[in-house]
C-alpha cells in the first residue's frame, strides 16, 4: 500500500481494520503514516515524504520522489506481494502501479483520481494501470465505465467513523473551551507548502475577527512536524490572538467549533460530516495556479460544493483569499443562525449517502479482485 499524506493516511488506516478481520496474518507494507502503522503497517517509507502539492513544489522534490518510487518498485518486482493498493496520490501512485499491473501484480486504486474535475484525460493511464478502483463518491463508478475501468463505490470512511451527530459538548471539554465561547477551527492544511502558502492570509483573518468580535476563540490543529513552521508565522501575524494550537487532533476542532476557515481538500469533507458551517480558502504558487486553472472542469473546488453540485459554502481561491474577505465570510456565518441550520440539515443527507461501511465494502472488493 502507498498513502501519500495525512489523509491518505486516515483514509489507509481506516481500511486497514477490514483487511485485518478478513485476514488478520496479512503481511501489509510499502509508505504509510502513523495511523496506518497503529493497524500493524510495515511502512518502509513515512507518508510525508510525498505530502507535497502544486507542479512547482513537486519539481523542487522531483528527483526524492522519484527516487522512492524507483526503489519500491525493484523491492515489490523482487518480492512481489498479491496485491497493491495505491491510496489516492494519483501523481505517485498511477505510474508506479503500471509497472506492476504489467508483471502481474493486481493492482487497485482507493480514491478514484477526480478526472470530474480536472485533467479528464488522466482516465486512459487509469486505464492502463489498475484493475479496479474503489470509489468514494457514488457517482463515479460510472464516469470510469464510460472508459472501460472497473470500479465499486464504497462510500467514504470518514462518514463511518465520523459519529452522525458531533460529540460538541464533549470535545468542547476535551479542549478546554466554555459551551458558551464562540470558537472558530481554523484549518491551513497539513502539507508544508500548504501552511507556507495559506497559513499566512488565514491567521491574519483570525486577528480581523478577533478584532472585529471580542471573545472569540480560535483553535489550529497542526499537523506531524509543522509546529515549527507555524509558530513563528503566529507570533507575526496574530500576535495576542486567542489561539490554541493543537497537535492533530482536527476532528476535537472540528466538533467544537461554531464555523471553520479551512483550506480546500479531504478536510472539508471532514468539516460537512461533523455538520459545521466553513469558509473554503486556498493558495498555492502562483505558476501552480495558472496551469491548474486552464484544466479546471467544474467552478467548484471543495468537496461539499462538488458533491452538492452548488455552491452551499463560500470557496475563495487565490487572489480572492484575501484576509479581509476570509474574514466577512467567517462573520456572515456567525451571523445567520437560520442558514447555519438549513446547511446542517444538507449535511446530514450528505452523511447518510456516503456512509457504505467502506472497510467490509472495500475488503470485499479486494478479495473478489485476488479470487480471480
Amino acid at each position: 500500500m502507498v498513502a501519500g499524506e495525512a489523509s491518505g493516511d486516515l483514509l489507509a488506516g481506516l481500511v486497514l481494520a477490514g483487511i485485518r478481520a478478513c485476514w488478520p496474518e496479512a503481511s501489509t507494507f510499502g509508505i504509510g503514516g502513523p495511523r496506518m502503522r497503529e493497524r500493524g503497517f510495515d511502512a518502509w517509507w513515512p507518508s510525508d515524504t510525498l505530502a507535497v502539492r502544486g507542479y512547482v513544489e513537486v519539481l523542487r522534490h522531483y528527483r526524492e520522489i522519484a527516487g522512492i518510487r524507483r526503489r519500491l518498485a525493484q523491492r515489490l518486482l523482487a518480492d512481489r506481494p498479491d496485491a497493491f493498493v495505491g491510496i489516492d496520490a494519483p501523481d505517485f501512485n498511477l505510474g508506479l502501479e503500471m509497472q506492476l499491473r504489467a508483471s502481474g501484480i493486481k493492482t487497485i486504486q482507493f480514491v478514484c483520481p477526480s478526472i470530474w474535475a480536472w485533467r479528464a484525460g488522466r482516465v486512459k493511464k487509469i486505464a492502463q494501470a489498475v484493475d479496479h478502483v474503489l470509489c468514494l463518491f457514488p457517482f463515479e463508478p460510472e464516469l470510469l465505465a464510460r472508459s472501460g475501468i472497473e470500479a465499486t463505490f464504497v462510500g467514504h470512511p470518514l462518514a463511518d467513523a465520523i459519529p452522525a451527530v458531533p460529540p460538541r459538548a464533549a470535545s468542547r471539554a476535551a479542549l478546554g473551551l466554555d459551551e458558551a465561547d464562540t470558537v472558530v477551527a481554523v484549518l491551513p492544511g497539513s502539507r508544508r507548502s500548504e501552511v507556507h502558502y495559506i497559513a499566512p492570509a488565514f491567521l491574519q483573518a483570525a486577528s480581523l475577527l478577533a478584532r472585529a468580535r471580542p471573545g472569540l476563540r480560535f483553535v489550529l490543529p497542526v499537523a506531524a512536524g509543522l509546529r515549527p513552521l507555524l509558530e513563528p508565522m503566529v507570533a507575526r501575524l496574530a500576535p495576542g490572538l486567542a489561539l490554541q494550537l493543537l497537535d492533530g487532533r482536527s476532528h476535537d476542532a472540528l466538533a467544537a467549533c461554531d464555523v471553520t476557515l479551512i483550506a480546500s481538500g479531504t478536510a472539508t469533507l471532514e468539516a460537512a460530516l461533523f455538520k459545521r458551517p466553513m469558509v473554503i480558502g486556498y493558495r498555492m504558487h502562483p505558476l501552480t495556479w495558472q496551469l491548474m486553472k486552464r484544466m479546471r472542469l467544474q467552478p467548484w473546488v471543495g468537496l461539499p460544493n462538488i458533491l452538492s453540485r452548488e455552491f452551499v459554502v463560500p470557496e475563495l481561491v487565490q487572489e480572492q483569499a484575501t484576509p479581509d474577505r476570509l474574514a466577512a465570510a467567517v462573520s456572515d456565518w456567525l451571523d445567520s443562525p437560520a442558514r447555519c441550520e438549513a446547511l446542517t440539515a444538507r449535511f446530514a443527507d450528505l452523511h447518510e449517502q456516503l456512509r457504505q461501511d467502506t472497510a467490509s465494502k472495500a475488503t470485499d472488493a479486494i478479495a473478489q479482485i485476488l479470487s480471480r
